[in-house]
């Protein structure tokens, strides 16, 4: 794609990488076919050949509107796109630098702002917990708008002494998942435990930055990348661990680009860098133990493994993690389109409802035909937002192996 950059944006950090990624599209359209908007909503523009197109016009000169800003908000970020382009165009990158110059010339409205702010500062906040809490004590009587974003709460189990492994790896405390899922936590533990491996989690650790990022917030953001670097640093600095684990697959996704965002800092880039070569998906660390817990755990589950975009589109390990799966006795039922996106994506599902309920209710028609006992995911927002939508058993892969491994325990 030829290119000609307004003079506020040539020869800038910025321009120069959306530049560099718009010469390599080639118009040829093989993202619209996996594109979860363009297929709702049946729109060129909300599509990523066209979304590309109004990032060009604006990077070229073109005013951008509210209109813009729509077919840019409506963008899931599920990168589907990226695995699809035959040219490697990594559109993922592009739309964050398209949001961002939009955000800055086109102002949203009072509600949208108000909004938006709301929901960043209620994630990242300390009252989060005992609302969710006091939420979930009341879920009966919530709307049931309300009630599918809080999930049943459920006893998250003692937790064992890990300090005496030789093996020790760091976990991200995150924002939402301790209130919302403790249970994910605690079973990642046990199960790091029942290999050997002691998980701990760094004080001072925070948000992986993705909350703030996708919601206008990319400065605020890269504080909290800063962040969860010095938090961590001291601990890999020192060699007492191997390891960065991830039990979200959202945030792993986020934290491995955290060398990216961090590029241009000359305090913080190379320690990124670094950061980035220790995280792990969990999987990635139970995998090479499949055969011993295996032996610990009894008959296979008939289970629909659904894996998020942040595990398949922006790390590749759908393919290790269905393997993973398969290898711990998990009898896995195909369904149809297990490379689209559910509608969770963070907090899109809370900003675009209607999209987001129309691509769960197909997600969950095509595990439906497979007749599961259990749909297994890898990602809390996705967790979430397919189990406000079936009555069966939405988990994380790990609190089943985790529940497996005690009952063989206990008898």
């Amino acid at each position: 794609m030829q290119t000609n950059l307004a003079s506020w944006a040539s020869g800038t950090d910025l321009g120069n990488e959306a530049d560099a990624i718009l010469r390599r599209c080639v118009h040829c359209g093989f993202c619209t076919a996996t594109c979860p908007t363009y297929q709702v909503l049946g729109d060129e523009l909300d599509s990523p050949r066209g979304r590309i197109y109004l990032i060009k016009q604006v990077l070229e000169g073109k005013e951008p509107t509210q209109s813009t800003q729509q077919h840019l908000d409506r963008c899931l970020t599920c990168r589907n796109c990226e695995t699809t382009c035959p040219s490697g165009v990594e559109y993922g990158h592009l739309v964050d630098i398209g949001r961002k110059i939009v955000d800055e010339r086109v102002e949203r409205s009072w509600g949208d702002r108000t909004r938006r702010t709301l929901l960043r500062k209620a994630m990242l906040s300390p009252m989060f917990a005992p609302a969710m809490r006091l939420g979930q004590s009341l879920r009966g009587l919530l709307p049931q708008a309300l009630r599918r974003k809080v999930p049943e709460r459920r006893d998250a189990g003692a937790l064992p002494q890990v300090g005496h492994h030789a093996r020790q790896v760091l976990m991200l405390a995150g924002c939402v998942q301790p209130a919302m899922m403790p249970t994910i936590d605690a079973a990642t533990i046990r199960v790091l435990d029942a290999v050997g491996i002691g998980a701990r989690i760094a004080p001072g650790a925070g948000c992986c930055g993705a909350v703030s990022f996708h919601l206008d917030a990319q400065d605020e953001a890269v504080a909290q990348m800063r962040a969860n670097v010095d938090a961590w640093w001291p601990l890999v600095q020192d060699g007492e661990v191997e390891a960065i684990v991830m039990n979200a697959s959202g945030c792993g996704a986020m934290v491995k680009e955290y060398a990216h965002h961090l590029r241009h800092d000359p305090v913080y880039a190379q320690k990124a860098a670094d950061i980035v070569a220790l995280v792990k998906d969990v999987a990635e660390i139970v995998a090479p133990h499949a055969e011993l817990l295996r032996a610990r755990l009894p008959a296979g589950m008939r289970a629909a493994f659904h894996p998020p975009c942040t595990l398949q589109h922006w790390q590749g390990l759908r393919p290790l993690s269905e393997q993973l799966l398969a290898d711990l006795g998990f009898e896995l039922q195909s369904f149809a389109d297990k490379h689209l996106c559910c509608g969770s994506a963070g907090a899109y599902s809370v900003l675009n409802p209607d999209i987001a309920l129309e691509l769960r209710d197909r997600k969950l028609g095509a595990i439906a035909a497979a007749s599961p006992d259990v749909i297994l995911s890898a990602n809390i927002g996705c967790i979430g937002h397919l189990q406000s939508g079936t009555d069966t058993p939405v988990r994380h892969w790990v609190e089943v192996v985790d529940e497996q491994l005690r009952r063989a325990a206990q008898g």
